[in-house]
């Protein structure tokens, strides 16, 4: 929501890109690009890209981050200090929320956590169930 305040709705690609490099001059980031693991975007961008581009294509918010997501790679890889230039998770999820009314965004993070320990939790739920010994995952990095 930072590029809409500043920058507006309708942005050229070019306007966009100098939002970016102010935004990496300054030293901040570009929320929701980059991973500490993958180095390509994340499969679960991709897939909440293509849910919102089927069910929700004209909200303004959904266009700009596509826009953003073909912009957005090139500037990093040019500014250098990115491993991954590329989207993961966040760059979508909040769009969705902010659609679908979740508009509180210190709420987002809670959200990540708790959707995480749901997950773990049907996992180690089905491990009992199935009588599997437990999962002691080794680190890859």
């Amino acid at each position: 929501t930072n590029v809409r305040k500043e920058i507006g709705d309708n942005v050229t690609d070019e306007q966009l890109k100098e939002f970016l490099w102010t935004t990496l001059k300054s030293g901040r980031v570009v929320p929701g690009y980059g991973h500490a693991v993958l180095r390509k975007t994340d499969p679960r961008y991709m897939c909440q890209r293509e849910f919102a581009l089927k069910h929700i294509k004209d909200d303004p918010l959904v266009n700009l981050v596509s826009q953003i997501y073909t912009v957005a790679p090139d500037v990093l890889l040019e500014h250098g200090k990115a491993k991954n230039p590329w989207p993961n998770v966040d760059a979508h999820s909040g769009v969705l929320l902010q659609h679908y009314g979740l508009t509180e965004m210190s709420y987002y993070t809670v959200l990540f956590g708790v959707s995480r320990a749901l997950g773990v939790l049907a996992s180690l739920t089905w491990d009992r169930a199935l009588g599997l010994p437990l999962e002691r995952p080794k680190s890859m990095s």
